[in-house]
C-alpha cells in the first residue's frame, strides 16, 4: 500500500518542480549523459549487418546500465521506509523521487522553446526560422511563416509525448527504472533513429522506441481531447511514424489547423492555416493535457498497486 500513495506523488512532485524550476544544469542531466553515451560510437562507416549489430549491442548495454542506476537510486531513496512511516517521511520520500523523476521529463522547456518561435515570429521570419532550427531536424531555411508554426505546432505535440506522456506511463508501470528506460530509448532514436548514414546503426534504436511509445502515443492523443475519434483515427495514420501522427492529428484536429511537413505527410487537410496566435492556443490545449495526463497516469500508479 506504501508505494500506491507513492508514486503518484512523485509525479505531482516531479510536474511542480519542472514547473516551478525547469530543467537542471548539463552537467546533471542525465538525458544530456544519455546523448553524450550515444555519441562515443562511430558506426556509419560499417557494413549494413554490423552497422545494426553494433547499434543494438550499444543500445542494450547502455539501458542495463541507466536500469541499473535507476534501480539503485530508487532503491536507495526507499530503504527503510516501513509501511508504517509518518506522512512527513512518506512526503520526504516521494520529494525525493519526483526529483529524480524530473530531469527524464520536460514540459516547461517544451512549452517555452515553442513559445519562443511565435517570439522569435514576431522579429522576423529569418528569426523565426532560426528558432525552430533547434526543434527539428527538417531544413527551415525556406518554409514560410505558416509552415514555421505548423512545424513548431507538430514539434510541441510529437513531444507531449516524448517528453512528458510516456516518461509519466513508464513510471507509472515500472518505477524510475521505466521512466528511465524509455527515456534512454527515445533519446537513442532521436540521436540515431534517421534514414541517412544512421539508418542501419539506429535501426534497432528505432523500433525499440516505436514499441516504448506504441501505446503512450495513444495516450496522448487522447488527453488532448480531439473533437472526433473517427478523424483522429483517419489522420494519425498519414504519417510514416506508427506514433507521433497521433498527437499531431489530435492538436490538428483540436485547433482545426492544417498540420503538414512538404512531401511528407498532411494532416487535417480541410483545417485553415496556422496563424498568429495557433502557437498561444497548442500551448494552452497541451498544458491541459499535461494536467489530465498526469492525473490519468497517477490513476493508473495507484490503480496498479491497490
Amino acid at each position: 500500500m506504501l508505494m500506491t500513495t507513492l508514486l503518484p506523488l512523485a509525479m505531482l512532485f516531479a510536474l511542480l518542480i519542472d514547473r516551478t524550476f525547469g530543467e537542471p544544469p548539463t552537467w546533471a542531466h542525465p538525458v544530456v549523459g544519455m546523448g553524450r553515451y550515444f555519441a562515443l560510437f562511430k558506426l556509419t562507416r560499417l557494413p549494413p549487418a554490423l552497422a545494426f549489430i553494433a547499434g543494438a549491442i550499444a543500445w542494450l548495454v547502455g539501458a542495463a546500465a541507466v536500469v541499473f542506476i535507476a534501480l539503485w537510486l530508487e532503491g536507495w531513496t526507499l530503504l527503510g521506509l516501513q509501511p508504517w512511516a509518518s506522512s512527513l517521511r512518506l512526503l520526504a520520500t516521494a520529494l525525493l523521487i519526483g526529483l529524480l523523476l524530473k530531469p527524464l521529463l520536460a514540459w516547461r522547456m517544451l512549452a517555452d522553446e515553442a513559445m519562443a518561435v511565435e517570439s522569435a515570429l514576431d522579429e522576423s521570419l529569418d528569426a523565426g526560422r532560426t528558432r525552430l532550427s533547434r526543434l527539428v531536424s527538417r531544413d527551415t531555411s525556406t518554409l514560410s511563416e505558416t509552415e514555421v508554426r505548423e512545424a513548431a505546432i507538430e514539434t510541441l505535440a510529437e513531444n507531449l509525448n516524448d517528453s512528458v506522456i510516456a516518461p509519466l506511463f513508464w513510471f507509472a508501470i515500472l518505477g524510475l527504472p521505466g521512466a528511465a528506460l524509455y527515456r534512454f530509448a527515445n533519446t537513442a532514436d532521436a540521436t540515431w533513429g534517421y534514414r541517412d548514414a544512421r539508418e542501419w546503426s539506429g535501426k534497432w534504436a528505432a523500433r525499440a522506441d516505436d514499441l516504448l511509445s506504441w501505446l503512450p502515443a495513444r495516450l496522448t492523443a487522447l488527453v488532448l481531447m480531439p473533437p472526433s475519434l473517427v478523424a483522429l483515427l483517419r489522420e494519425a495514420r498519414r504519417t510514416p511514424s506508427p506514433n507521433s501522427g497521433w498527437s499531431m492529428a489530435a492538436m490538428a484536429l483540436r485547433l482545426n489547423v492544417k498540420l503538414s511537413k512538404p512531401g511528407v505527410y498532411t494532416l487535417h487537410a480541410t483545417g485553415g492555416p496556422a496563424q498568429a496566435g495557433h502557437l498561444h492556443a497548442a500551448r494552452a490545449v497541451a498544458g491541459q493535457a499535461v494536467v489530465a495526463g498526469g492525473l490519468l497516469m497517477a490513476a493508473l500508479a495507484w490503480a496498479l498497486r491497490a
